[in-house]
């Protein structure tokens, strides 16, 4: 999938793209820069978790329609650091796993350039307003 435009501001500040978005799943990457970085040189948390927390959320939002713009918003979520990165292209790769019409569960994974699990979290999330016309 080809993307054209941030989704968002904060998409563009943190520079991750969608390189792949089918019905329940999506695969995010994040090529790394110094900004991404904590105070010992590795991938700060809270990036982990936006980047997890989105894959996870887009996971459930596909729309064939490219007209249609589906949009969630995040309920619950818990996300567990596993192995630090510091450099190269993170790969997230969010999965829905149940719901309803309404609200949907799915998991995610972030992996570093040698596929060693750096992250990874469950999330619960609510569709907004017209956009639960299509069941993930």
């Amino acid at each position: 999938m080809k993307q054209q435009q941030p989704y968002s501001g904060y998409q563009a500040l943190l520079g991750w793209v969608v390189r792949e978005q089918k019905p329940t799943q999506v695969t995010i990457e994040l090529p790394l820069t110094e900004h991404h970085l904590n105070r010992s040189d590795h991938v700060h948390g809270g990036v982990l978790a936006s980047l997890l927390d989105t894959a996870m959320s887009f996971a459930g939002l596909y729309s064939p329609d490219p007209k249609v713009v589906r949009k969630a918003v995040t309920l619950s979520m818990t996300t567990t650091f596993v192995s630090p990165a510091r450099e190269g292209t993170l790969t997230a790769i969010g999965r829905v796993r149940g719901g309803g019409r309404k609200t949907f569960m799915s998991s995610g994974e972030v992996f570093d350039d040698n596929g060693t699990l750096v992250a990874f979290g469950e999330g619960t999330f609510r569709l907004r307003s017209g956009s639960e016309n299509e069941t993930p």
